[in-house]
């Protein structure tokens, strides 16, 4: 079967990307995909690649595609250092870093190999570095190799450590851009993609789905759902009771000055917690040229929460009726009040930038944007760690798919698309 990054269909227009307008009442569709962020979107290129005679629609409640954390994400294509060897997220990003690239190639989307280094600031993380490095060569990342304090100044002259992990295959892309590639190539194959389309409800119909939508009705036969942040909500309506519930965590990054933007040639990231998924405060080289330094990891009040400010009282309402989510604030509230400290001392978030490179100053930086991780914790209160998916029905739910999903979102595409094959009967 040819790949979408190999058969260069479609050269859309960005205006043909929103489709807004109202259904017939008795139009049916054989797959109806709920999220059209980059997810959603590789998920329908992949649907259209291996059946091109599916009548397949991608819903969305916002104005844009990718308008949550496929639209606010740091841009980083990742290389598969982090996880766990054999694990999902380990296969998907090794092989989607590399989808990634060839897909930016093809598509003269902007894109940079600048390499990335993990950096032990101190004695006692070296272990850890040293577990990366075994990560990394399990999951067959090419070209990692542990660097002393001298040879990491020759990759960045500004940034101190006892050692560093060099992954030099990592990089930065725009990836709302991809999404809106990914998004040309569906509605070229013939594809529907219609924004400002929030569902409502799902009903059971003579054995389809019945999508209640700001647009009118829709009938399908199959069902995926790719929404992200309310990915549990929209897995309710449909009868499933998922294992997990949606955590909204927010990200937010400060900004470097012009001035100081040299001090980072690439990317430079601390030794993680390994106790979360949470990759600790960074320094990222965005494709533009600016350089963003965060993120921290507060909860956020609201599951779009992107400003300190914003607050819902059902979706706070909804955390604190998930058994699991008091069970994770008994394992973890002193790194949350530190996190939330942080957030609001820019000073604190200044010292964590230091601890990478002491040069810099509170005058350095200025605020930058934020983003709302859609982070999937079980009822135990453990932070779900691996990608997740469930099928319940003709239905199939994506539950938890945070970074490094991006990079991943091809294989994660065809993998979704394959699920549903075997359990739908589609082979």
């Amino acid at each position: 079967m040819t790949s979408p990054i190999e058969n260069g269909r479609g050269s859309l227009n960005s205006k043909s990307l929103v489709q807004g307008h109202r259904f017939a009442l008795s139009k049916i569709y054989d797959v109806a995909i709920v999220g059209a962020g980059i997810v959603g979107l590789a998920t329908v290129l992949e649907l259209t690649t291996r059946y091109p005679r599916l009548r397949i629609i991608v819903l969305d409640k916002e104005k844009q595609i990718a308008n949550h954390q496929s639209g606010h994400n740091s841009g980083v294509i990742h290389s598969g250092v982090y996880y766990r060897p054999g694990s999902l997220k380990a296969r998907f990003c090794v092989q989607g870093a590399a989808d990634i690239v060839r897909f930016c190639e093809s598509y003269k989307i902007p894109h940079a190999i600048c390499g990335k280094l993990i950096v032990a600031t101190a004695e006692d993380q070296r272990p850890a570095l040293e577990e990366l490095h075994r990560r990394a060569i399990a999951n067959r990342v090419s070209g990692v190799r542990i660097l002393g304090p001298e040879q990491l100044r020759e990759f960045e002259p500004h940034a101190t450590g006892v050692a560093a992990l060099l992954v030099p295959g990592a990089g930065i892309t725009a990836y709302r851009r991809v999404a809106e590639k990914f998004a040309e190539l569906a509605l070229a194959a013939g594809a529907e993609i219609v924004t400002e389309s929030e569902v409502h409800a799902i009903r059971a119909n003579n054995g389809d789905f019945l999508l209640e939508t700001s647009s009118g009705e829709i009938q399908s036969r199959f069902f995926i759902n790719c929404a992200g942040l309310h990915s549990d909500r929209i897995a309710r309506m449909t009868g499933a009771q998922l294992p997990v519930r949606i955590i909204p965590f927010r990200g937010e990054y400060y900004q470097l000055s012009p001035e100081k933007s040299a001090l980072v040639r690439s990317l430079i990231y601390p030794v993680p917690d390994p106790r979360f998924p949470f990759l600790g405060v960074h320094f990222t080289r965005r494709i533009t040229g600016e350089v963003e330094a965060g993120p921290n990891a507060v909860l956020a009040m609201r599951r779009e929460g992107y400003r300190k400010s914003d607050f819902s009282v059902e979706d706070v309402s909804d955390q604190l009726s998930f058994p699991g989510f008091w069970r994770m604030a008994a394992k973890y509230w002193k790194t949350g009040c530190a996190e939330m400290y942080r957030s609001f001392s820019k000073p604190a978030f200044v010292r964590a930038l230091q601890t990478l490179i002491p040069e810099i100053g509170e005058a350095d930086v200025v605020p930058g944007g934020s983003g709302v991780r859609a982070q999937a914790v079980d009822r135990t209160g453990a932070l779900v760690d691996d990608f997740s998916f469930v099928i319940h029905g003709k239905a199939l739910h994506v539950c938890n798919v945070p970074s490094p999903a991006a990079t991943a979102s091809l294989p994660i595409g065809r993998h979704i698309v394959q699920t549903a094959a075997t359990h739908f009967g589609w082979n």
